[in-house]
């Protein structure tokens, strides 16, 4: 990741980088053609999302909470919003903890974790503080999951971060590739991944028939 501080013109949504995890295409898509299409998942998202970006805090104890905190990072050209970032005083070392609200549980991959540590690294360049490790909320198991922000995660959101600047800066949607994750996709019909590699399939075969 190049140490040139970004303008605030080149900054890249953070989510992209879910997006990017989840399907390149699909981040190409949204990100440069500027597609976007509802399906059930996303509905489920918004409506969670609505209910905690609400622009307000509170104070309960030693812990003030804040919903809907918008953030930067000049370093790594990213901006985004937190759900909820808590801020305790009640030890001598104040922590900074960003809660994300997801409306599913768990997964298998890094997509979550990835939007996660970016949101803890433009906090840390605003704030001049260090984070070691972020939550999640997810709504269908109703509990907390607590992440760690290291060195590993770090690298893979910094080398994330890389590869949607290119994307987006070249203008170029990666191909399609056809997975089992595309039938969750809200832009299924879109891009219509099936469809492209049948494509592809029938011109290789002419090809082996053609002088």
């Amino acid at each position: 990741m190049s140490r040139v501080m970004h303008k605030e013109e080149e900054f890249i949504m953070i989510s992209a980088l879910q997006h990017y995890i989840y399907c390149p295409r699909q981040c190409g898509l949204i990100h440069v053609d500027d597609v976007w299409q509802e399906n059930l998942y996303t509905t489920r998202g918004n409506l969670l999302h609505e209910k905690v970006d609400t622009d307000t805090y509170e104070t309960r104890g030693n812990i003030k909470t804040v919903r809907g905190l918008r953030i930067h990072s000049y370093k790594y050209g990213i901006v985004g919003r937190c759900d909820v970032v808590e801020f305790n005083n009640s030890t001598k070392e104040n922590t900074v903890l960003p809660v994300e609200y997801k409306a599913g549980k768990p997964k298998n991959d890094f997509s979550d974790k990835i939007q996660l540590c970016a949101q803890a690294i433009c906090l840390e360049e605003m704030l001049s503080v260090k984070i070691k490790r972020a939550e999640f909320y997810y709504a269908k198991i109703r509990r907390r999951e607590k992440i760690e922000i290291d060195e590993e995660l770090r690298k893979i959101t910094s080398d994330t971060i890389t590869a949607v600047r290119e994307i987006v800066d070249n203008k170029k949607i990666p191909r399609e590739e056809y997975s089992s994750k595309c039938k969750n996709c809200s832009l299924q019909q879109i891009c219509q991944p099936k469809l492209l590699n049948r494509r592809k399939v029938e011109n290789y075969i002419k090809g082996l028939y053609t002088p």
